[in-house]
């Protein structure tokens, strides 16, 4: 008994197990691939239905008969499958990408603004070509050929001929300049000392040979003369020693228009335009600065002033004084006349010189006071 319900056992086992082997048609039932029985054909119904029922086999079971299977080739794997996919599809990723730009350009393009954008461009590249046309002209007078050698040098040497030239010219024109300023130095001093005067000066002259006075010559020490450089002296108009005393009662006073007499020591009597009442006494010498010889030692520096009575013989002393030649070129000196006194005639005596060994020069000698009758006319 118990053999032949093993026997039994292994049969219906055996019937059980399937056969992968055989017709899947044989080895699943009839139906839908979800269980579910469905009637087998009838007598008249075609194989395709048998054929659908037969194609609901699981993917299991068909990865498994194919692993069984020698015969039958092994699908790509899905991660294969989707790579593949991938890259067939970067293309036409980059074929759209260029597409939306090259119509995106096309619609910029087209686009107003994008013209009048241009337009501008064009208008600004167009000014600016003009301005440096303008401001760089063709230099039309250079030469359109590369100069020769001996071309050179033959327009260096012209070059050469007009800068001698005006070299020439401008040497005559620094000439004349020197000779006119020569012929005028002498007007141009005088001017200057007669300004001076003009500034400096504000009281009237009575020793002036204009309004009558005069130089008496009989109480007036001798002129300078020296024999051995007489005529040299003469010779020269900004320096002779051969000026008369009247010199000194002339408004004209510039470098050598003096009156010199013999040593550091002399005198000079002028004859006043009328009778005056002495107030003051000016003295004027040329300062060093304008002088030809540098220096001013011929100046005066010490002297005393007197009064004449009309008999020509009563001295009043009116004072003592002492030129300054580093002070200005005029000076005023203030006279003791008190009680005043009118006088026809004044006298200078002068005392001492700056240094000069042979002589003194007197240039201008002013009197100033109250007249109290007229002179001679």
């Amino acid at each position: 008994m118990r053999r032949s319900t093993r026997s039994s056992s292994v049969a219906s086992s055996d019937e059980h197990m399937p056969n992968f082997y055989s017709n899947s048609s044989d080895s699943v039932p009839s139906g839908d691939c979800r269980g579910r029985r469905s009637p087998g054909p009838g007598p008249g119904e075609p194989e395709s239905r048998r054929a659908r029922g037969a194609s609901c086999v699981s993917e299991e079971q068909r990865n498994f008969l194919a692993t069984l299977d020698p015969r039958r080739e092994t699908p790509a794997p899905r991660a294969t499958k989707s790579f593949l996919s991938l890259l067939f599809q970067v293309p036409r990723v980059l074929l759209s990408l260029v597409r939306d730009v090259l119509l995106g350009v096309c619609r910029e393009v087209c686009c107003v603004r994008f013209l009048f954008a241009v337009s501008l461009l064009s208008i600004f590249l167009a000014a600016h070509s003009w301005g440096l046309l303008h401001l760089f002209p063709p230099l039309e007078n250079e030469p359109k050929a590369m100069l020769t050698p001996s071309e050179y040098h033959e327009r260096v040497r012209s070059h050469g001929q007009q800068l001698q030239q005006l070299q020439a010219e401008l040497n005559k024109l620094r000439t004349e300049v020197a000779r006119v300023r020569a012929a005028h130095s002498e007007r141009v001093a005088k001017l200057v000392f007669q300004r001076l005067n003009e500034d400096f000066v504000q009281k009237p002259d009575y020793a002036l040979s204009s309004v009558g006075a005069t130089i008496d010559l009989e109480k007036t020490s001798q002129d300078y003369e020296d024999t051995n450089t007489s005529y040299f002296w003469n010779q020269l108009s900004f320096w002779n020693y051969a000026r008369p005393p009247t010199v000194i009662l002339e408004p004209d006073v510039f470098p050598g228009n003096c009156w010199a007499f013999q040593g550091d020591q002399g005198q000079v009597v002028i004859q006043l335009a009328g009778r005056v009442q002495l107030s003051d006494i000016t003295l004027q010498h040329p300062p060093p600065s304008v002088a030809h010889t540098g220096d001013a030692s011929s100046a005066p520096r010490d002297f005393s002033v007197f009064g004449l009575q009309v008999d020509d013989e009563t001295e009043v002393f009116l004072g003592r004084f002492t030129f300054d030649v580093k002070k200005s070129a005029i000076q005023t000196f203030h006279l003791q006349n008190d009680p005043p006194s009118a006088f026809p005639k004044v006298k200078i005596q002068i005392l001492s010189n700056w240094g000069h060994p042979r002589f003194t020069c007197l240039y201008r000698v002013r009197a100033h006071g109250l007249r109290i009758s007229g002179g001679p006319h």
